[in-house]
């Protein structure tokens, strides 16, 4: 039951972050990733966590390899869209390799609200860890498409 309500609260909460989104107000980076299916060719849609690191901007997976990681992977590119503002952008996977200093920075922004699909992990972690979890996290190096 429990998982239930937590579940039923997180729904809550991304809606509500989707409809703020899709109107205008970014919630700490947030911004609704559109990205065309790989079966049906349809535009996919869902919020994510935007975040940059040193200039680059990413975005990290924290439910894992979730239907929009594998049409994202499939696509490489996608919209993210803030209100009636669109960007065409360009996206490459990181290797797991490099993933556990943009990890912790993912987590230092947003452990309060992604922390329960972490199993336990943290901003705090050691690098092992995070280096071991690094597999189940995509994460997407964005860029600005030219049209």
């Amino acid at each position: 039951m429990r998982y239930i309500q937590a579940k039923h609260g997180q729904n809550i909460f991304n809606d509500l972050a989707k409809w703020l989104t899709a109107h205008g107000v970014s919630l700490l980076g947030s911004r609704v990733l559109a990205v065309r299916g790989r079966s049906s060719g349809e535009m996919r849609t869902t919020v994510i966590n935007l975040f940059t690191d040193h200039g680059e901007r990413y975005l990290l997976a924290p439910r894992g390899h979730t239907q929009w990681v594998r049409n994202l992977r499939v696509a490489g590119e996608a919209e993210l869209r803030l209100g009636r503002r669109v960007e065409h952008v360009t996206a490459v996977e990181v290797p797991d390799a490099d993933k556990v200093p943009l990890m912790r920075l993912y987590l230092r922004k947003w452990e309060w609200e992604v922390g329960m699909f972490f199993d336990g992990l943290t901003k705090n972690s050691p690098d092992e860890d995070l280096r071991a979890a690094a597999p189940g996290f995509p994460v997407f190096r964005l860029a600005t498409q030219r049209r």
